[in-house]
């Protein structure tokens, strides 16, 4: 006997941050709501990801310091990672998050399925595993939220021995002595730079010319150059042909180059939708030739009832707060308030790396070759009395602006920033370009002394035409 279909204003398939945010902020505006997830809400971001990979930076941050406490006059001796106890506090960090969302959505009147959601015609969301296998929810709209998972090289089988990606290495409870980094985007960098702080000697390999493309390449300086001078080897421009595991441990084969032995390789070359078994047929929902869901400004698919969020849709930033913002787009849609797509040219970045690096707008090669003229002012952060205060000189702020006729800045096209804490200080940066802010009126705002902010200020002020400490 079939089971009874229930009915829905809105059934989520996934609850990462997308989808768990779309079904909080849907309830919230008085929706029936269903939200389908095959593990735990929260998803890769909470589970295996972001906040368990901060953790661990944090931890590298903690090590750092005290490294070098004798600058202040503190002495240490014999600091030692227990690495163990990282990841117990890891897993306790997860968890009390874990419990806190579990706990709104419920509040809520959320419906939670437990089990993998297939998408079937008529809008109908069959369960196909797990403690709710055979459950069946139709909504009146449907938002696909199946999230990603990370991608993997030929040759290089992940086995939890040699071979890891994000996923195996945020349960490790040992660290290596040695460890390659395949792969010098955001989260590679991360990883390499936890590891470095942690004392493992690293090799970042990356197959592009630079690591961080897509950063302007000011900043990727910035952050190559302090990379380099921790001991991180960094090598550009290789193609990796696979790797040959002896005893203890691996090395890592490159056409033309010389071979690189490690006790772990981290795979970290992004990661791919989760759309395989997702639709069933008869849903009028397309998916693009490498997997993606295609959704328009409004979160729409080719079903005007099926929404998409977060890292299944095609041409879309993979962040969580990128998750977030779709999804309150997808249900003001669906409710018919007015609402402005994503600008995803103007998103915030943020990579917890050391220096860390945080960004939105244009860079100013991308403004370039869209044919802007542009005003540019930088300025590092060794002037900075806060960063010389707490020992974290390296970095720069970096502005580009449209340049007017009379040659000042106008508009702001994008802010840039590598260094101490930037990740938090990006907010103001944030809100100048996306309210199309000029430089004369972000420069009018006031940065506390002695504050890491001030030389976003100053950076400001310069590029308004008169700075008081840059020229």
């Amino acid at each position: 006997m079939a089971n009874d279909v229930q009915k829905f204003d809105v059934v989520v398939i996934g609850g990462g941050p997308g989808g768990y945010a779309a079904a909080l902020y849907g309830a919230a505006a008085g929706l029936n709501i269903a939200l389908i997830e095959r593990d735990k809400v929260g998803g890769t971001c909470l589970h295996r990801g972001c906040v368990p990979a901060k953790e661990f930076l944090e931890t590298a941050h903690v090590r750092r310091t005290l490294e070098h406490s004798r600058e202040f006059g503190i002495t240490t001796t014999g600091v030692v990672v227990d690495f163990a106890v990282s990841q117990a506090r890891k897993n306790e960090i997860v968890d009390r998050l874990y419990t806190g969302l579990s706990g709104l959505l419920k509040g809520r009147k959320v419906t939670i399925f437990d089990g993998t959601g297939r998408l079937d015609a008529n809008l109908t969301v069959n369960v196909v595993d797990g403690a709710d296998a055979g459950a069946v929810a139709q909504g009146t709209n449907v938002i696909i939220a199946a999230g990603s998972v990370p991608r993997t090289l030929p040759g290089f089988d992940v086995d939890g021995k040699y071979v890891f990606t994000s996923d195996e290495f945020l349960n490790l409870t040992k660290l290596p002595v040695t460890a390659a980094v395949i792969g010098g985007g955001a989260i590679g960098c991360e990883f390499a730079s936890m590891l470095a702080d942690m004392g493992t000697k690293v090799t970042i390999l990356e197959g592009l010319p630079t690591i961080l493309t897509g950063c302007d390449a000011e900043v990727a300086s910035v952050v190559s150059r302090a990379f380099k001078k921790r001991g991180i080897a960094i090598q550009t421009g290789v193609k990796i042909t696979g790797h040959t595991p002896a005893k203890k441990v691996t090395a890592v084969n490159m056409e033309g180059s010389d071979d690189v032995s490690v006790e772990m390789v981290v795979v970290s070359v992004g990661r791919s939708p989760r759309t395989q078994d997702l639709l069933g047929e008869g849903t009028g929902v397309e998916i693009n030739d490498r997997g993606f869901v295609v959704a328009d400004g409004y979160m729409r698919t080719a079903n005007p009832n099926v929404y998409a969020v977060g890292d299944v849709v095609a041409g879309t930033p993979q962040l969580a707060h990128v998750g977030f913002a779709e999804a309150v787009v997808a249900i003001k849609t669906i409710i018919g308030e007015a609402v402005v797509p994503v600008d995803y040219d103007r998103v915030p970045w943020a990579i917890y790396s050391n220096p860390e690096v945080a960004f939105c707008g244009l860079t100013e090669a991308t403004a370039k070759e869209r044919g802007y003229d542009v005003v540019v002012k930088k300025d590092p952060f060794g002037g900075n009395s806060r960063a010389q205060i707490i020992g974290e000189t390296e970095g720069v702020v970096k502005i580009i602006a449209e340049k007017r006729a009379d040659g000042t800045a106008g508009q702001i096209l994008g802010v840039h920033m590598a260094g101490p804490w930037v990740t938090e200080q990006l907010g103001a940066g944030y809100y100048a370009v996306n309210w199309e802010a000029t430089a004369e009126e972000a420069a009018a705002l006031i940065q506390p002394h002695p504050s890491l902010s001030e030389t976003f200020g100053e950076t400001l002020l310069a590029l308004a035409g008169r700075g008081i400490h840059l020229g």
